[in-house]
């Protein structure tokens, strides 16, 4: 809320350059900033008096919109990067798909490793059992199960994150 917006009987005031100028009515404090030719925002609803301020608000919102980014800059969103395997895969292909993992995971992504079954091959539970134990003992050293091997449907699905 800025300038005549301001409902309240009284407000804390604090000046442009940061000072307390205590506890006044709003009209004494609208009169304030009119005169150093800046607005009256509020910058603290809740509290009791309000806290308003005299800024530019122009300005004001400007900062607030620089901090905002700034902080947005600073956060790492992690993506889940699916790997599938079937249950007929080769060692070779198991290295490969395994070393791929590794690239994510050290990126700081999340991976799915999916296991899909076709056909005749819903007979072999255990096999892709083992295959799914192989790929992370392949990558034991920097990986850490968050979400253990379950059946959904035709596939076994397992998560990995990054060891911390």
């Amino acid at each position: 809320m800025i300038n005549e917006q301001i409902r309240d009987r009284e407000v804390r005031l604090i000046g442009e350059d940061g000072e307390q100028l205590g506890v006044m009515s709003s009209k004494d404090a609208m009169k304030l900033a009119r005169e150093a030719d800046l607005d009256l925002v509020k910058i603290a609803p809740n509290a009791k008096p309000p806290v308003c301020k005299i800024v530019d608000y122009g300005k004001y919102r400007y900062e607030l919109a620089r901090k905002e980014k700034e902080a947005k800059k600073k956060q790492k969103v992690t993506e889940v990067k699916e790997i599938r395997l079937s249950p007929n895969i080769d060692v070779n292909d198991l290295n490969t798909k395994a070393n791929q993992a590794r690239k994510f995971l050290s990126k700081g992504d999340k991976v799915k490793v999916a296991l899909r079954f076709r056909g005749r091959e819903m007979a072999h539970m255990g096999v892709g059992k083992q295959i799914l134990e192989d790929f992370f003992k392949k990558l034991e050293d920097i990986a850490v199960i968050e979400k253990p091997a379950k059946m959904e449907g035709r596939s076994m699905i397992m998560f990995l994150g990054e060891k911390r």
